[in-house]
């Protein structure tokens, strides 16, 4: 039987074709269905407009409805959809990564193209083992990262994050990972320490894990140069990866950093490590590279760790289906020259400020809000029970699935998370929105977050205890 699914809710819609089989995210979610997208909105089927302020999971750069992307996807569709990559190499997959390759940081030169930022993740650390193994040094295999931060949710990238909850019920099936202490100055600063002896004391972390397992044992640290979903767009101080760059160097370790979440412009830099005058061996991209049109992530490595493959075995041991897949690409390369033809990166870091400053003046003097920090537009919102001693809220409360709730219910998408401090403790929100956010919906963004906070407290009778 046809149905006309953009004219039934989602009651509707299940009654018409009977209980849903899609596995869901949430089991016991009611979700609305998505009737369209324009611009910074999305749309239900009941006409309700939502204001796309974390970009769905920091993905949506340019918005919803991109008439060049959605041409660029079109026209290769036209040509040819798909070719397994071991038979051919298409023309969107060559130009894009010489795109990125042109405009990537320190000599990364290879791009190897994957479909999502986890499958990003495994191929990084993948291609580092393969690496060592090449070179001879067959005893490097042990991965550092850092606690508080999040990768991925397969196997190998799960086991380098450092989020608990996700990790918690499979922790049987990981790999082993050290992880050191973020740099996190709102929370792990000291009172009596500048941002310079503090960036190094974090720093130095590094040196003693990989002196403690074992210099010549040590494969690559991996971080994220501004971290996302698990602590809120923390970035940095300054000069921190800049001796974590020195660390990694003095030991032969691989730095590996992960800007799936933060990099493809969303710090207003097109490589988020750019902020810090670092570049690594590895970088991993997705969300903004095809920015929500194709499932696309990438993985950049420097010419020297290409050529030991290229010149040894010949052969990277790794592979999907849908590698450097022709639409997909076609659709990252009309993302990346819109970011870069119309000047959209430099727009992120403008409209960026224009966020922090409308936060800053509505919230920043919230009894509630401990900390507002980020980088461009990616930025992130700490939840405290008391701004002096930064006490979070009770986890019981879950007061991030309330502020989601009531966000969403004012029209706003948001991103809450819970767990900030240790996994369990705090409570944080992200905002990524697309670049192309005009000032009057960044007021909008501020109003209705403002309103869901304090109905969220309200709500858990947190105001009151």
């Amino acid at each position: 039987m046809y149905c006309d699914y953009k004219e039934l809710g989602m009651n509707a819609l299940s009654k018409a074709t009977g209980t849903s089989h899609v596995f869901p995210r949430h089991c016991h979610s009611d979700l609305p269905l998505l009737a369209s997208g324009k611009g910074c909105y999305l749309y239900d089927t009941a006409g309700k407009q939502y204001l796309d302020g974390s970009g769905g999971a920091a993905v949506s750069c340019l918005g919803h409805g991109d008439r060049e992307v959605i041409a660029a996807v079109k026209a290769q569709l036209d040509e040819a959809a798909f070719a397994h990559n071991s038979f051919f190499t298409s023309a969107p997959a060559e130009e894009l990564a010489q795109l990125l390759a042109d405009n990537a940081p320190g000599n990364l030169c290879r791009v190897y193209f994957v479909s999502g930022g986890s499958e990003a993740v495994e191929a990084s650390l993948k291609l580092a083992r393969q690496y060592f193994v090449e070179r001879g040094e067959t005893q490097r295999y042990k991965v550092i990262a850092r606690q508080q931060s999040y990768h991925g949710n397969t196997i190998g990238a799960l086991a380098t994050g450092g989020n608990e909850w996700r990790r918690a019920t499979f922790g049987p099936m990981l790999p082993e990972t050290s992880h050191i202490a973020p740099c996190y100055a709102y929370r792990n600063k000291g009172c009596d320490e500048s941002d310079e002896s503090y960036g190094l004391r974090a720093a130095n972390e590094l040196e003693a894990e990989i002196l403690r397992l074992g210099a010549d044992t040590v494969m690559a640290f991996v971080a994220e140069p501004v971290v996302g979903a698990t602590l809120g767009a923390v970035p940095a101080v300054d000069g921190y990866f800049a001796k974590i760059r020195q660390i990694c160097s003095r030991y032969g370790v691989l730095l590996i950093l992960d800007e799936v979440m933060c990099g493809m412009g969303r710090t207003g830099r097109l490589f988020a490590c750019d902020h810090d005058g670092i570049a690594p061996d590895i970088v991993t991209i997705a969300k903004g590279l095809g920015a929500g049109y194709q499932p696309l992530g990438a993985m950049l490595c420097t010419d020297e760790i290409y050529s030991v493959i290229s010149d040894g075995s010949g052969f990277f041991q790794h592979g999907h289906t849908y590698l450097a897949h022709p639409t997909a690409c076609a659709a990252g390369l009309a993302v990346v020259n819109a970011l870069i033809d119309r000047d959209l990166v430099e727009r992120c870091h403008l409209q960026g400020e224009k966020l922090m400053q409308a936060l800053e003046q509505k919230l920043g003097a919230h009894e509630f809000v401990g900390d507002i920090r980020g980088r461009g537009l990616f930025v992130g919102l700490e939840l405290v029970r008391d701004r002096q001693s930064k006490k979070p809220f009770d986890p019981a409360l879950g007061l991030n699935k309330i502020l989601k709730k009531a966000a969403f219910e004012a029209g706003l998408i948001c991103y809450p998370m819970g767990g900030t401090l240790d996994g369990r403790s705090g409570d944080h929100i992200l905002l990524a929105p697309p670049f192309i956010i005009e000032d009057a919906q960044i007021e909008e963004l501020v109003d209705k977050l403002a309103l869901a906070i304090q109905c969220s407290l309200d709500t858990a009778c947190v105001a009151k205890a």
